[in-house]
């Protein structure tokens, strides 16, 4: 499914789906430091009910299922729930693809929300008030990202420049610390009750680090099939030229929790 967002990309076209598998292989990349985060704030464990949206291929509930938590995950791709769907054989949970906007659980249903790398493409004046009707008293909503840092590191500077060669539209790279931005409209119904961002060196191999660079939004999921492997073809070659066969990328880790008044 086509996405189109003035906010984003300069409104380019962008579609998920298109880069399921490789975001299936290559995404799953959050160290245990990001896990241990949410853990230390007692979320997402132990009986809680958790709904993940904008799961794509279901990392965060695959990654956190050991915890004790039952987790619910929504997408608006198809092609991404069914990736989710097969990652998590054996696990019991639940997956759906449906957009955000129109999600109808009962009032009242979970115990957290979770948001990871997603939460910018919502609309939140129609989605606020959903998250309150479905989140029990006490409710929490858990934003949570992890970016690159391109500026404090030399491949993932290199990769951006290449990236916005092809794709001079792509609005996602230029990433410094900073906390994540809540809209305005959360405040009647939701208080900031702790946030945090964080260093992380995050390990890959060039495969890795190609792979995941590939299924970003502005290549895979915006480029088309003959674009993307140019693209590839270059970066591949840039990698060859400039990292070692296994290399450490710096990013940042953020969260910001929100709870329910």
């Amino acid at each position: 499914m086509n996405i189109i967002n003035n906010e984003i990309d300069n409104g380019k076209a962008f579609d998920w789906g298109r880069t399921s598998a490789d975001y299936a292989k290559y995404r799953d990349i959050y160290p245990q430091e990001f896990y241990d985060k949410i853990l230390a704030l007692g979320l997402c464990k132990d009986g809680q009910r958790v709904l993940d949206i904008g799961t794509g291929t279901g990392v965060i509930p695959r990654n956190m299922y050991r915890y004790g938590a039952k987790w619910t995950g929504t997408d608006i791709s198809e092609n991404q729930i069914e990736q989710a769907k097969q990652l998590s054989n054996g696990m019991d949970i639940d997956y759906y693809a449906l957009p955000t906007e129109k999600l109808d659980f009962p009032d009242g249903t979970f115990d957290v929300i979770t948001a990871c790398q997603c939460f910018w493409y919502f609309d939140h004046e129609k989605v606020a008030d959903c998250f309150y009707r479905m989140l029990k008293p006490n409710g929490k909503i858990l934003v949570l990202y992890m970016a690159w840092l391109p500026f404090e590191d030399k491949i993932a500077g290199m990769s951006e420049k290449l990236v916005l060669k092809y794709n001079p539209n792509w609005t996602g790279g230029g990433e410094k610390v900073h906390p994540i931005f809540i809209p305005e409209c959360y405040n009647d119904k939701f208080e900031l009750a702790a946030h945090e961002e964080y260093k992380l060196n995050v390990p890959f191999t060039q495969e890795s680090w190609n792979g995941r660079m590939k299924a970003c939004r502005g290549v895979g999921a915006s480029l088309s099939e003959s674009e993307t492997a140019l693209w590839e073809a270059e970066h591949k070659k840039m990698l060859e030229n400039n990292a070692p066969d296994e290399f450490d990328v710096i990013h940042y880790g953020a969260y910001a929790e929100l709870r329910k008044k």
